[in-house]
């Protein structure tokens, strides 16, 4: 199944990581940079008018380009984890439960591509497909971020555990400071949605339940802001 991205940037990326078919744009754009990279890497181009674009991409916010891709590729577990080098210290995973917003999933990408985060885990029922909406805000992680998705968070935090890892959830009830857990080891951040948060069976099979402490009026953070803290901690964290 092909993906239909859209945005001038996150086209631009598209066309960079190699994954474009088709190119459609308007014809005002004919000798644009991206037709040009197009043509160069023998992509076909087609012109088409706006109310094509906007069905195509299913959203008026095209930019006048949209792009068929090739399906992002969706890796198991197991795939994931062997992705892994064997010399890294310290992998870092981000396990993601009841994500449902493509913008927060897009901006969570683009967290986990700045910070070489080395896969995210996603269930496959529950959660935000990697649509166009998610390319267009990764502006292009999308291609780069590999994405496991699993039928199961606690089995696969089961597989991790047998593996080494620490689990670290992140939850509003929690009594520590992310700050206060060594990142020393191989590492899954868990992080749920704003509405719900983490599951139960999910929250109870972490090693460690932290918290952000916020010291102002607002109690809770977006999702991929909460992403980007802890990501940032871990990284620095293990690169001490």
């Amino acid at each position: 199944m092909s993906l239909q991205v859209y945005g001038k940037n996150a086209v631009r990326a598209s066309l960079e990581a190699g994954c474009v078919k088709v190119l459609y744009t308007l014809s005002r754009f004919e000798n644009d940079d991206l037709v040009a990279l197009a043509r160069r890497k023998n992509i076909a181009v087609k012109f088409v008018s706006d109310n094509e674009l906007t069905n195509l991409a299913s959203s008026s916010v095209h930019q006048g380009y949209v792009a068929t891709c090739e399906a992002v590729k969706s890796y198991s577990l197991e795939e994931l984890l062997a992705s892994i080098p064997a010399t890294k210290k310290y992998p870092l995973l981000l396990i993601l439960d009841g994500i449902e917003d493509p913008h927060n999933l897009g901006a969570i990408l683009r967290t986990c591509d700045a910070f070489s985060v080395d896969g995210v885990i996603l269930k496959k029922h529950g959660e935000v497909p990697l649509n166009g909406t998610v390319a267009k805000v990764s502006t292009g992680a999308i291609h780069y971020v590999k994405v496991a998705t699993v039928p199961n968070l606690t089995r696969a935090i089961d597989v991790l555990k047998k593996r080494g890892y620490w689990i670290v959830a992140s939850d509003g009830s929690a009594k520590q400071s992310y700050r206060d857990v060594d990142y020393h080891s191989p590492i899954a951040l868990v992080v749920g949605s704003e509405g719900f948060g983490i599951s139960r069976l999910v929250l109870q099979n972490a090693d460690f339940v932290v918290k952000i402490p916020m010291t102002g009026h607002v109690s809770c953070l977006n999702a991929s802001v909460a992403c980007a803290i802890l990501i940032s901690e871990a990284v620095a964290a293990q690169n001490e």
